[in-house]
């Protein structure tokens, strides 16, 4: 379970101040969980805070289980830096198996020698592909999705959604989408951020419907 306790974090938007959370406490069962909140409430922002690559400004975050970074995030590669020199980094931090996770990278992104070259000459799709064959060559026991999107064609797109299928054997998710259809297929409860708190509903209907009229209330606020 990941554990809230006191917490709170806020951030300046322009000339605005944005609170995400006011002295927050709620336990994250053990369970697939779909974060929904209109567009600014933070949602990638409590993402980044589950994953521990950003720090809340007050309260603390416990976890007793492993989590990931954002599934396919790649703004943690260092472009100067090959695929395969960002790959063991991330080996290191993560204290996995180089070798293992070397080969099942360069099996499943299928970057050729682009694996040996610096990030920073990948092109979009490619740097995508070796994100997300990272994340799936590291067992966690939680992935966090922040909007899961396609990757590569057809065929590349087709065997992650085979590996993730295998991963969600045994690991939960939390996610953040706007697709309802999408929250449904891989999520079984659900959480409405907004006003600086997380509320939690133990069935997924119950969590949209509520999210649909905070949905609402937005549109009909004037401009």
């Amino acid at each position: 379970m990941i554990r809230f306790r006191n917490v709170s974090k806020s951030y300046r938007a322009g000339t605005s101040h944005k609170q995400i959370l006011t002295d927050a406490t709620f336990t994250l069962p053990w369970r697939n969980i779909a974060i929904l909140g209109v567009n600014g409430a933070g949602k990638s922002t409590l993402i980044r805070m589950l994953a521990g690559s950003e720090l809340p400004d007050d309260g603390d975050i416990r976890r007793d289980v492993s989590v990931s970074w954002p599934l396919g995030f790649d703004g943690g590669f260092h472009g100067s830096l090959s695929g395969i020199e960002n790959l063991r980094f991330i080996c290191r931090i993560y204290d996995r198996d180089m070798e293992e996770v070397s080969n099942f990278v360069a099996e499943f992104a299928e970057l050729g020698r682009y694996l040996y070259m610096p990030i920073k000459t990948y092109s979009s799709g490619m740097r995508a592909r070796l994100a997300f064959a990272l994340s799936m060559a590291i067992d966690f026991d939680c992935y966090l999705i922040d909007e899961l999107t396609a990757v590569g064609d057809a065929r590349f797109q087709e065997r992650c959604a085979r590996e993730f299928g295998r991963k969600r054997e045994q690991s939960r998710i939390i996610m953040v989408s706007h697709s309802e259809s999408t929250v449904r297929e891989y999520c079984d409860m659900g959480g409405v951020l907004i006003d600086g708190r997380l509320d939690l509903y133990d069935d997924l209907d119950s969590a949209i419907l509520a999210y649909r009229e905070v949905l609402m209330t937005v549109q009909e606020l004037p401009e």
